[in-house]
């Protein structure tokens, strides 16, 4: 009893009001600073979500620009190797809903016996390299069941290659596209790595 006095010693109501509308008014002010540091962080989502749909649309028009300035000039320099390819063709779209076949191809070069596949990139992921192998393998049974025998194989075009990328890339036996001065080069996978048929 007498401990219970001593804590309740020396207060009034009108103390225990004054220290209760104290703490009011502090939780008021967090509210507010929660409230701020929210709108704060919602603002900042935001603009972080156009910055990245500008990125977005950005990296789609240097894939485009790749493809413009790339895809022209890609017979003459796979006929360089030796490939005599004589038809051309952009953003071709494979559906065949019975076979569960869907895909897009940048380029499609073409001969009698032979069918170059390109992916374009602004800068190609190992993601992307997986993408184009699956796409070849779309691509081959598609061919299959249009009795199509040509022997297909892929090339990745980028405006920046990283070195474990370009690596990769031929090591899956695909042709590396890249950027040298005012026109591109092809590298051809070789040695180790040769041109994967698909």
């Amino acid at each position: 009893m007498a401990a219970t006095e001593a804590i309740g010693a020396g207060l009034t109501f009108e103390k225990v009001w004054a220290a209760l509308m104290e703490n009011r008014e502090q939780i008021k002010a967090t509210d507010r600073q929660m409230e701020e540091t929210a709108r704060q962080m919602k603002e900042t989502d935001r603009q972080m979500k156009a910055t990245d749909k500008r990125v977005g649309e950005l990296t789609n028009r240097f894939g485009e620009m790749v493809e413009h300035m790339v895809v022209p000039n890609l017979v003459t320099k796979f006929n360089e190797l030796g490939f005599e390819f004589e038809k051309t063709h952009r953003d071709t779209v494979i559906k065949d809903p019975k076979h569960d076949i869907f895909t897009e191809v940048d380029a499609f070069l073409e001969n009698g016996d032979k069918v170059m596949i390109v992916e374009t990139k602004t800068k190609p992921t190992i993601d992307d390299i997986n993408d184009h192998i699956e796409r070849m393998e779309k691509l081959r049974r598609y061919a299959d069941l249009h009795d199509d025998k040509r022997k297909y194989l892929g090339a990745i075009a980028g405006v920046v290659f990283g070195d474990s990328e370009k690596t990769y890339a031929l090591k899956k036996g695909f042709y590396v596209i890249e950027p040298s001065g005012d026109t591109f080069n092809i590298i051809e996978p070789k040695g180790s790595y040769s041109p994967h048929e698909w």
